[in-house]
């Protein structure tokens, strides 16, 4: 009797399921036209067209279980998707995430989805259940539909998808930059992986692409001269929570004590993902030529090797072959801490920049480090005794949480401040010409606002992503030797800066280097320095202004505290505080 209830329980369900399961398809559909800025027509289409295919796959075969196995990838976007919304609140499956699967490793994924439980909940709540029914019924000797109970689906979905494609039709028709290609989900979600797959074939085939690439660089000092530079890239570290760049947590205060350094409060990225920001900081590209050069293009190592330089890369993050890495071995050492036996924080690093300076041949010296700093899971980016800021255990990322989320994310930028203080004592010790230049990749949403995002990497930025520190040092012997560049460091403090364009251009010129790919205008320290316009890398790798990237209100909000915030530095003491 029992074996019969639960038989004819689960034939209901299969009678049932080629009706809901669209439904469920389609809910990150719906959830797209609840947060995207865009015409109602596109969300019309968005839905309608869709679910309209979405019954018609249905009513294809009699055998229900095996639809539903074989529309598992539809299953699988569909819950990507859901987990980006609640990361970002918006926003499509775009390439950039796509790339991100690929060159982000296990751990940084498990912590990731640890601290997503209600993301996770609901995918596991609406699309786990249909897919283990299926696979059950196939073991069963899936029970097929009838034909009587086929033709319903049929007619539902041909009504719908016509209706579909008639707004579709609209959709071109009113609005001639409207693309299904990214517009249309799932449909969008194919061409980015098309995409994706086709950048990171480029990737891979980067040594031979780039062989024939040269800086010409060369070093306008005498070549016996000693110098040492370094190079320190940040990873999601926002300029909002550095106490140096007017934060009101002593966050930086090793740093804010610092002789001969200078930080710019108003610096912006041009990306909000590693990928891609990261190769840029490390040459000469932007966001106006990273897409169409980045596969011919070699790093900024690579011009100090020409120069005669010995060069370093020292990382604490997981190689992925990326351009990264083929920029990082391009040093003459190369060196992943991860790789080593224990456990390796950022400040390891200090050690090998010790090593590096004590056994280095040449009389020139170049450094490239890049960091974790600031990379969600927060708590294990720090050690227990830098964790400043009490109270900053969280459970799982959310809302709720984030006062606690914020003191350990203010723990990771003060650990990068004993780390950068370090650095900077290391090389004030060798009594050398040396100089330090630090920017982050990118920043990070907290839930800092009414739309409740999160991380980073989304397909439109935010103010919080895209507002990064960056800092220039220069020792005492070099000041000594170059004081006009210590002033035009400070003269250009309250200019706007691209971290994109001035970090390259600014260690170049620190050095002394030449090369056809040296823009004076891009250099902080240089007299001919102009204020960038502020740019942005989309997904498709598209260099527009900021104003056309996604940005929202609360972003324009943010820029004009940050002119009062600064307002003293930028425009000097106003009348009444005189």
């Amino acid at each position: 009797m029992m074996n019969s209830n639960i038989h004819r329980y689960w034939d209901r369900v299969q009678l049932a399921l080629p009706w809901v399961f669209p439904l469920l398809l389609i809910v990150p559909n719906v959830a797209l036209a609840c947060t995207e800025h865009v015409p109602a027509l596109y969300k019309l289409v968005n839905i309608v067209l869709p679910l309209g295919v979405y019954y018609l796959i249905m009513s294809i075969t009699k055998r229900t279980a095996l639809v539903v196995l074989l529309c598992f990838p539809l299953s699988f976007f569909a819950a990507f998707q859901i987990v980006l919304l609640f990361l970002y609140g918006g926003g499509v499956l775009a390439v950039d995430m796509l790339l991100n699967v690929v060159t982000t490793n296990a751990t940084e994924v498990s912590e990731l989805l640890m601290n997503m439980f209600w993301a996770m909940f609901w995918v596991v709540v609406l699309y786990i259940p249909p897919i283990v029914w299926a696979i059950w019924k196939l073991f069963q000797k899936d029970k097929r539909l009838s034909m009587l109970r086929l033709r319903p689906l049929r007619i539902t979905g041909d009504c719908i998808a016509s209706v579909g494609l008639v707004l579709l039709l609209g959709c071109y028709t009113v609005y001639p930059k409207y693309r299904a290609s990214r517009e249309l989900f799932p449909v969008n979600v194919g061409f980015n992986i098309a995409e994706a797959y086709q950048r990171e074939g480029l990737s891979r085939h980067w040594p031979g692409t780039s062989q024939n690439f040269s800086y010409h660089a060369s070093t306008t000092r005498p070549a016996d001269e000693r110098e040492i530079y370094v190079m320190v890239i940040g990873e999601t570290a926002r300029a909002d929570n550095w106490q140096l760049l007017g934060y009101d947590r002593p966050t930086t205060p090793r740093l804010a004590q610092r002789e001969g350094l200078v930080g710019y409060p108003f610096t912006m990225s041009e990306s909000n993902t590693t990928h891609k920001s990261v190769p840029m900081l490390m040459s000469w590209l932007d966001s106006r030529t990273f897409g169409d050069s980045i596969a011919y293009t070699k790093g900024i190592i690579s011009a100090f090797n020409d120069a005669g330089y010995e060069t370093g890369f020292y990382s604490t993050q997981h190689p992925n072959n990326s351009y990264i890495d083929y920029f990082g071995k391009e040093a003459s050492t190369a060196h992943f801490l991860i790789f080593e036996d224990s456990l390796k924080t950022d400040a390891d690093m200090l050690a090998h920049l010790r090593s590096f300076i004590a056994s280095a041949q040449a009389p020139k010296l170049f450094v490239v480090m890049h960091t974790y700093g600031s990379h969600f899971n927060y708590l294990d980016r720090v050690p227990a005794e830098f964790a400043y800021f009490p109270d900053h255990k969280y459970l799982s990322a959310s809302p709720s949480a984030r006062t606690q989320l914020i003191n350990a994310y203010d723990n990771t930028i003060y650990y990068t401040d004993y780390l950068l203080d370090g650095l900077i004592q290391e090389l004030e010790d060798t009594g050398l010409p040396a100089a330090l230049i630090y920017a982050s990749d990118h920043g990070e949403d907290i839930y800092d606002d009414q739309r409740g995002r999160f991380l980073h990497a989304s397909p439109t930025p935010t103010y919080y992503q895209l507002h990064v520190p960056m800092v220039v040092w220069m020792s005492s012997a070099y000041r000594a030797e170059h004081p006009e560049a210590y002033k035009q460091a400070q003269a250009h403090q309250a200019m706007d800066a691209s971290s994109t364009q001035a970090l390259f251009h600014t260690t170049l010129d620190l050095a002394g280097i030449k090369s056809p790919y040296f823009r004076a205008i891009e250099s902080l320290i240089n007299p001919a320095y102009k204020e960038p316009m502020r740019l942005y890398t989309t997904d498709h790798n598209e260099g527009v202004p900021v104003s056309q990237s996604g940005w929202d209100t609360p972003d324009d909000e943010m820029l004009e505290l940050l002119e009062l915030k600064h307002s003293n530095l930028r425009y000097g003491p106003s009348p009444h505080l005189q």
